[in-house]
């Protein structure tokens, strides 16, 4: 039972990190939930968790949603996601979790070494940032990494960036959300979860609105980024060095 406090007090910063970041709170939620549960489990939780956390950003911040952006890369988002979760049906779990891990690994080094460069704002990179945010959502349970980096070309103020982020990802999560729970990714076991996953969406949030107002992004982006390289790295060398993880147990 103490590691479940563990992830949710885990799972709690994660949504704050990622609602100040900006990148959403998949991008640190996904290799810190994978030291608790086996990986397809992950995605069943990653998905519902972030179907809360969206409406509660959307509330919060409501009043910047760009409703032009999130169309044109939110839909080939939707219909990607479906499509990468669909796939993970077919793949080995582990083969799953090294994929996702190597890519948070590249995706954080790209933003790290990157941070000011952004693609341009064209219809086209909208298209191109759902097809790719969208897959990698469904195979790899985090797509918000390339939705930032397309949505930033746009250099929307900080409550549109995540107001409109967070409605294009209601819609990835909620489909990924379907076909991972109908492949039973999210079992029956972890329905104790749901109340505090809500309890801490809002709550996660409800924090990272106040503590944006008064801190740079920047910064927080960095150690977003820096905790997820080595997460990430940490993974990685669980898969390929046999260890037993302590807090799987």
């Amino acid at each position: 039972m103490e590691r479940y406090y563990l992830f949710l007090l885990l799972a709690f910063i994660s949504e704050i990190l990622g609602t100040v970041s900006g990148f959403g709170s998949s991008i640190l939620f996904v290799p810190v939930a994978s030291l608790f549960f086996d990986f397809k489990t992950v995605l069943g939780i990653t998905a519902v968790f972030h179907v809360f956390s969206n409406l509660s950003k959307i509330a919060l911040f409501r009043h910047g949603i760009q409703k032009n952006i999130a169309i044109k890369l939110g839909i080939p988002a939707v219909v990607f996601v479906i499509i990468g979760a669909l796939l993970t049906t077919y793949l080995p779990e582990k083969t799953i979790g090294v994929s996702m891990n190597i890519i948070l690994l590249i995706l954080s080094i790209y933003l790290i070494t990157h941070f000011n460069k952004v693609v341009r704002p064209t219809d086209t990179n909208l298209y191109a940032g759902g097809v790719a945010s969208g897959f990698i959502a469904g195979v790899a349970g985090t797509g918000g990494a390339i939705r930032g980096i397309t949505l930033a070309a746009f250099q929307l103020p900080k409550d549109m960036f995540i107001a409109t982020s967070a409605l294009i990802d209601l819609g990835v999560d909620f489909s990924r959300a379907v076909v991972y729970v109908g492949n039973g990714y999210f079992g029956k076991s972890y329905l104790l979860l749901i109340p505090f996953l809500i309890g801490i969406s809002i709550a996660g949030s409800y924090v990272g609105k106040l503590v944006l107002r008064r801190t740079s992004e920047t910064a927080f982006r960095y150690i977003v980024l820096g905790v997820i390289v080595s997460v990430s790295i940490f993974q990685l060398l669980h898969y390929f060095i046999p260890a037993q993880q302590a807090l799987s147990q």
